[in-house]
């Protein structure tokens, strides 16, 4: 009996202890999935694992108090730390929406353990992520598990791990279609960080001092402040603007900075202080060059917003900033990351307000003169994703757009990319992923460059930082850019390369020289080019007529190689005859077609400046023959006259009057015509000719330079 009486003790002891244990597992998983939704990651990591501690509990199926939903994991916060790493402040996360659980059917350690890796991965520890979801992904309770695990191997650089996993997933069919689409572009992804050949080595990536610019929980957003040699950036560090000591830290608080490179180093960061800065956060600041500061303002409290602020700027000094309008700024959206092109006629900026493509888009809309927007358009595909388009910058004098996303293939998670816009069709291009070392396998944005596209800035959470990952600002160094010519001269008869022809390469523009290459045995030839010029080039070869052609480098923004090859043709001995020019019945007066013609031999004789030529002129028959003479003499000089009235030197003309003697159309075979019929007016047109021939070539040498 005392023994049945122990027994009934200890279990019910016992029971009671599992009661209570399930009621704290109860209450972690509520208090995770509370501040789950608050987007507070590592307190949700905190408690989902301590859920996860006993498994008996946890095989108990429980229905948990979170409605069944489309939960949009966007952002991440380090919530113990109070720091809201807001898009605008810090990055923007995968757009991608969790497949709706229901939770009365769902085994509790599964849920949790699904949960836990989303945790990790929004507070971007990839490495605790990918251990989670590979745990989910192989009890096949929630299909997405093998995307996310695949997701997260991407970021902790195992791409071949993660390129087996997208593979995996893509060929299960997946309910979740959006997932699908986007796993292959990851995969695509996954392929291009694999080729060594993405790596572009002419780019040198240093990480910024943390004295000036990397000081802090977090620095990001570096842009330049009406000069190259200044820089605005936001900063989460000591000494930021707080209204309330006891309650705020302003190690966890973003505020705008400023430094200016002088004696070869950046000055100390200075605090733009009140009321620019507030208690609140502040990021992503552009001044216009009307000094009218564009910055984002967001807080902790309601993180599903963010607004554009626009503060006008006097002597250094900031007025009170005010919000723009609602055309910008939408109630319960985020709109930040502003940006006005360099004549401040456009603002680009990004949103996730409704009209998009999905998750973050660029829109982008004018100023008037005062200033204010008209109504933003959305930039549209191939830009937008359905993925985020964070950061944009707009290079003026390139008219490239660049900006990041995480909808299109790249590394890992934000990559930076180029669009060039074109002017007249109003559409950009396909954009074109930067690769390492610009982008890795974390987020890379806030990407700028300055004019002359030597160097610039960008943001990047690829280096640890103390309680996770965080945005540290980057300087990037290119290679000079460089532009060059190579192709072959061609023998125009027998296609055969040549070699010995000259090849004159002259600026249009520019004050400098012709610059002289020969071809090679093989008949090719190679000469570098200036930037942002247009160029004349010929080859030439004695007995030969030259060739030529007009090549530019403007509007080119990286390193290209140009091609041009060339055809040059024989000169033959005899007469060549000019087509096209004609001259009234008995009159010297050049026709305007006929002038139009005498501009090829302009070009030709420019082009073939060591030749001098005849120019040989012809009547029809009638008439006497002095008379003849006479006129043909007059035409050939009309027609010299002209080319000399173009430039060319008369010493290389050679006007040849020969009247009726030299007829193409015998006067036998006219006298068989019918007077005045067509075909007999066009006999003697034919007769009143006028034909080049080359009676003088000097040897082709540098020493015709400037002729």
């Amino acid at each position: 009996m005392k023994i049945l009486h122990f027994n009934f003790i200890v279990l019910f002891v016992f029971g009671f202890l599992l009661n209570s244990f399930s009621q704290s597992k109860k209450l972690w998983i509520e208090t995770a999935d509370k501040s789950f939704k608050e987007k507070d990651y590592t307190t949700a990591v905190f408690y989902y694992k301590k859920a996860l501690d006993d498994t008996l509990i946890l095989k108990t199926a429980t229905v948990l108090p979170y409605e069944i939903q489309m939960v949009n994991m966007k952002l991440k916060k380090d919530s113990v730390k109070k720091v809201s790493k807001d898009s605008a402040a810090v990055k923007i996360k995968d757009t991608v929406k969790q497949k709706a659980i229901d939770l009365k059917t769902t085994a509790t350690y599964d849920y949790v353990l699904f949960q836990l890796g989303h945790s990790y991965r929004l507070n971007a520890d990839y490495t605790n992520a990918a251990e989670a979801y590979k745990k989910s992904s192989e009890r096949n309770i929630y299909p997405e598990a093998t995307y996310y695990y695949a997701i997260s191997l991407m970021h902790v650089k195992k791409y071949q791990e993660a390129l087996n996993e997208f593979e995996k997933y893509v060929t299960t069919n997946p309910a979740n279609d959006s997932l699908g689409k986007i796993a292959q572009k990851k995969e695509a992804g996954c392929y291009m960080a694999l080729d060594s050949t993405n790596v572009n080595k002419e780019i040198r990536v240093d990480l910024l001092d943390t004295t000036v610019f990397n000081k802090g929980t977090c620095s990001f957003a570096a842009m330049y402040y009406l000069s190259p040699t200044k820089i605005i950036f936001t900063s989460a560090r000591k000494g930021g603007v707080i209204t309330d000591p006891k309650k705020q830290v302003s190690e966890y608080l973003c505020d705008l900075y400023w430094t200016e490179y002088k004696d070869s180093a950046w000055t100390k960061a200075v605090n733009f202080g009140a009321p620019l800065n507030s208690a609140v956060h502040e990021g992503g600041g552009y001044v216009t060059p009307d000094e009218v500061m564009l910055f984002s303002r967001w807080n902790d409290i309601s993180l599903n917003e963010s607004f554009i602020y626009k503060a006008k700027m006097m002597n250094g000094k900031f007025f009170q900033a005010q919000k723009l309008s609602d055309n910008i700024n939408l109630m319960g959206y985020k709109s930040m990351h502003p940006f006005v092109t360099f004549d401040g006629t456009k603002l680009f900026f990004s949103s996730n307000r409704p009209g998009g493509k999905g998750g973050f888009d660029l829109w982008m809309c004018t100023l008037d003169e005062s200033g204010n927007p008209s109504t933003p358009k959305n930039l549209g595909a191939p830009v937008n994703t359905s993925g985020d388009e964070v950061s944009p910058f707009f290079h003026s004098l390139s008219n490239i757009l660049y900006f990041s996303s995480n909808g299109l293939a790249g590394l890992g998670g934000l990559d930076v990319f180029k669009s060039d816009y074109n002017n007249d069709d109003n559409v950009y291009s396909i954009p074109k992923n930067l690769n390492a070392p610009v982008n890795s396998s974390k987020d890379d944005a806030y990407y700028i460059m300055d004019r002359t596209q030597g160097r610039g800035f960008f943001s990047s959470d690829r280096a640890e930082c103390e309680g996770g990952n965080c945005y540290k600002i980057y300087e990037f160094i290119n290679q000079p850019v460089k532009f060059d010519i190579s192709g072959i001269v061609f023998d125009g008869q027998t296609n055969e390369p040549m070699p010995g022809a000259m090849i004159t390469v002259k600026d249009l523009q520019g004050d400098a020289e012709p610059v002289f290459v020969f071809t090679d045995d093989k008949g090719a030839y190679f000469s570098e080019l200036k930037a942002g010029a247009d160029f004349f080039m010929k080859a030439q070869k004695n007995k030969y007529f030259g060739d030529a052609a007009n090549v530019t480098t403007k509007g080119l923004t990286q390193t290209t190689h140009l091609q041009q090859d060339f055809n040059l043709n024989t000169i033959p001995k005899g007469e060549i005859e000019i087509e096209g020019i004609e001259y009234d019945f008995n009159s010297a007066g050049l026709r305007p077609k006929s002038m139009a013609n005498l501009d090829k031999i302009v070009d030709l004789l420019k082009v073939n400046d060591n030749l001098s030529i005849d120019i040989n002129a012809n009547t029809d028959s009638r008439g006497n023959d002095a008379y003849n003479m006479k006129l043909s003499q007059a035409r050939a000089q009309s027609c010299v006259d002209y080319i000399i009235s173009k430039g060319i030197d008369g010493a290389r003309l050679h006007p040849k009057g020969y009247g009726e003697t030299d007829p193409l159309v015998k006067e036998v075979d006219i006298k068989k015509m019918k007077p005045k019929s067509p075909e007999f007016e066009a006999a003697h047109q034919k007769n009143r000719r006028t034909a080049l021939k080359v009676v003088g070539e000097s040897k082709i040498t540098i020493i015709n330079k400037g002729k």
